[in-house]
């Protein structure tokens, strides 16, 4: 019976969001008590304000770098709320106060995302600041730090409940965000033996668009995780849990190597084998090994037994089919065979990472397992990096600009119509007006009807239920319910907020006097912040799409740098090689992000650039599947004499590539390089057609340089049809990796 009642609630602490929820109910339940004991229930909207900004700006540490973000926070809720408290009754200070510390914390977010986060934070605690005043009527005579301090001190109790969580159940963030990285690293898997299912018709393209997409989720999955490790690894590396969370990491990171592994074009396998099982074989594995990474994410997050036994089974069953077409000795069939070869032994070495997975501990350990610091080291090196984003080509600085006019905007427009509480008006202006088109018409939207659902809600609530303590429940669940959908389910999210705002002001006034200012200021900042995104340094994302298409090829390069030196020096995993295939895959994302918001975009700065821009993150995906299999067959070349003599053909495909990531970054027209490329692909070509009559044996090295050399000159077009249309370039951005 206790096991039967346990697991639900085991499965429920599994939840990333529940912790989350959790802390904000207590500190919600908290704050609603004290009004209670203190009879005075007008404490609850400031101290309610300050725990929804403090819960916005929680960053994820160790219960130390907690503690210290904690008072960093503090300090900037204090200089805020104090400004806004000061420079309220003089308009023209108040409007030049807004405008400076909006530009001002924005491009505090070029650091790194821990800055960024808390400056969000404060910003959307200046604008509750201004909200509070406004509802009681302007900057009381008695007592002019009395809301300020409320607010602060709503906001300390939700960070001394987040440090005292965190110094408790620190490892549980980390063991969320592994399950992550394995349930991405599942979905890809499972999309991956998509490609080999035989069928002459299929859109072999549209599956490598879904996989491009896809890999952009694992690679977001892998970079929080590693950034949730590394936090936690400081000043801690003897810890023997951590330790083993980050050999499960560096584990993933293997398999996503070997999982994004192309060994042969699928067409050609697809006709040669269309009527024997092999295939399907390779499908069904590849699909039983998406599923063994889903059944490891729940084992990781449940401490239970994981169990691969029908993938092990599927790779067997591969193994028997390859020896059956071996057996036949058709030689039509025997080049293709030392891929599919290939291909089972890059499965079998991911099925052996996946049982190492779960019991990492029996594992060797790794000779470098360190970890690349993304964050600044110094106030000089911050303020570097801000520096170089203070130019029009950096969307941050872009932002910083905007935000500050949309929310003057709406100042203007608030001191202009004197709406009754038109503070709503430069919220939502806030929450609305994002970086680019496409995030801020999808915020737009569900923040509208959000909206819109939480005054009926709201409306309902005060109506049906008129008695306070009831209210005060119903705006204590709100309030959760906002955190726990704020990420995924926005326009949930954006009801919730608002149920809660009319249920706790309803305490303290007339609710229903709120519900409809609510909905024209929300409608007002919300057309505030789509004209601003319009109009206002518009970051179209096809202006930067050469740029971002560049990197891919730039950082594929590198890449490919770094396999061939493994090749030369012996392979080690070290934080070079590591390194230099997270750039790659980061860029590949980026890319892939790149084009999925232009989609969003209107047609007419659209144009013909997204497709151009598919059909390029179709081609540089398949080269860095090509890159992948390279570097997951990597061996030490002074063992293999051959295979040395390939070393210089590599690098003159990294030349090239690096020719095209130039004419791409320039926006100019690449000139033709078929005639390099083809005499490149017969040299690799040689080694084999000298042998004819011997068996030669399968060379991993010569066979993936040619698949990848077979990519320059569709890569090359690609890359001609994306700087032939369009505008012309934006400025070029300054970006500092974060």
């Amino acid at each position: 019976m206790p096991t039967t009642f346990s697991l639900p609630l085991r499965r429920l602490w599994t939840l990333d969001k529940f912790a989350y929820s959790l802390r904000v109910f207590l500190a919600f339940s908290g704050a609603l008590l004290l009004s209670w004991v203190k009879g005075d229930i007008a404490l609850v909207i400031p101290l309610f304000l300050g725990i929804i900004a403090s819960a916005l700006s929680e960053t994820d540490d160790s219960w130390q770098g907690r503690l210290q973000a904690l008072l960093v926070t503090l300090a900037c809720f204090a200089v805020a709320s104090l400004s806004v408290q000061w420079l309220y009754p003089w308009p023209w200070l108040f409007a030049a106060g807004l405008g400076l510390a909006t530009f001002v914390l924005i491009m505090l977010g070029a650091i790194g995302q821990r800055y960024a986060t808390i400056a969000s934070g404060t910003l959307i605690l200046s604008i509750y600041s201004m909200i509070n005043i406004e509802h009681h009527g302007g900057v009381p005579d008695d007592g002019p730090w009395r809301q300020p301090l409320l607010l602060l001190a709503g906001a300390a109790w939700y960070g001394v409940i987040s440090v005292l969580w965190c110094a408790l159940f620190s490892r549980q963030p980390v063991k969320q965000s592994m399950a992550r990285v394995y349930k991405a690293l599942g979905e890809y898997l499972v999309l991956k033996s998509a490609l080999f299912e035989p069928l002459r018709d299929a859109d072999i393209e549209a599956r490598r668009l879904a996989l491009a997409r896809q890999n952009g989720k694992v690679v977001e999955a892998l970079n929080q995780a590693k950034e949730m490790i590394f936090r936690r690894l400081e000043g801690q590396r003897g810890d023997r849990k951590l330790n083993r969370y980050l050999r499960i990491y560096f584990i993933a990171q293997d398999i996503h190597e070997r999982a994004s592994s192309t060994h042969y074009p699928y067409a050609a396998l697809t006709e040669a084998f269309f009527h024997h099982d092999v295939l399907f074989r390779c499908q069904r594995l590849l699909d039983q090994q998406g599923l063994a990474c889903r059944r490891l994410a729940k084992a990781l997050l449940l401490n239970r037994p994981f169990d691969h036994r029908q993938s092990e089974q599927a790779l067997e069953d591969l193994r028997a089919s390859i020896d059956n077409l071996r057996d036949q000795r058709r030689p039509e069939w025997r080049e293709l065979l030392f891929p599919l070869d290939a291909l089972a032994d890059n499965l079998a070495t991911l099925e052996s990472q996946l049982a190492s997975a779960h019991n990492p501990d029996a594992d060797e350990p790794r000779r470098d397992d360190s970890l690349f610091n993304r964050s600044p080291s110094s106030l000089g090196d911050a303020w570097a990096r801000i520096r170089l984003n203070l130019t029009l080509g950096s969307p941050t600085f872009r932002h910083a600009l905007r935000l500050p006019l949309a929310l003057l905007a709406g100042y203007a427009l608030l001191q202009w119509l004197d709406p009754e509480q038109g503070f709503w008006i430069l919220l939502t202006t806030l929450f609305v007006c994002r970086p680019n088109f496409a995030t801020t018409r999808r915020f737009l939207t569900q923040r509208i009807v959000g909206t819109v659902l939480g005054l009926v809600a709201g409306w309902m609530s005060i109506t049906l239920f008129p008695q306070p303590l009831v209210q005060s429940l119903i705006a204590v669940i709100a309030g959760v319910a906002f955190f726990a959908n704020r990420e995924k389910h926005y326009v949930i999210a954006t009801a919730s907020i608002t149920l809660l705002v009319l249920c706790s002001f309803n305490q303290v006034g007339d609710g229903f006097d709120l519900i409809w200012p609510r909905l024209f200021d929300t409608l007002l900042g919300a057309l505030i912040a789509g004209l601003a995104v319009f109009f206002i340094l518009p970051d179209w994302q096809g202006r930067r799409l050469n740029r971002e298409a560049a990197k891919v090829l730039s950082n594929s390069r590198g890449y490919l740098d770094e396999i061939i030196h493994q090749y030369e020096a012996g392979k080690q995993d070290d934080l070079a090689y590591r390194l230099a295939r997270r750039n790659a895959h980061n860029a590949d994302a980026a890319l892939s992000t790149v084009l999925t918001n232009m989609l969003h975009e209107p047609g007419h700065y659209r144009k013909t650039e997204a497709d151009d821009g598919l059909r390029f993150l179709v081609l540089s995906h398949t080269l860095l599947s090509h890159l992948s299999a390279l570097g997951a067959h990597r061996h030490r070349l002074a063992d293999d004499e051959d295979d040395a003599t390939l070393v210089p053909l590599a690098r003159e495909i990294g030349a090239m590539l690096g020719e095209i990531a130039a004419a791409l970054q320039a926006r100019r027209t690449l000139r033709p390089l078929e005639s390099e490329v083809n005499a490149l692909l017969m040299r690799l070509e040689t080694p084999a057609a000298e042998a004819s009559e011997v068996e030669v044996p399968y060379r991993p090295i010569q066979s993936q340089l040619r698949l990848i050399a077979q990519q320059l000159v569709p890569l090359a077009e690609a890359a001609n049809r994306l700087v032939s249309v369009g505008g012309g370039a934006a400025p070029e951005a300054s970006a500092v990796a974060s």
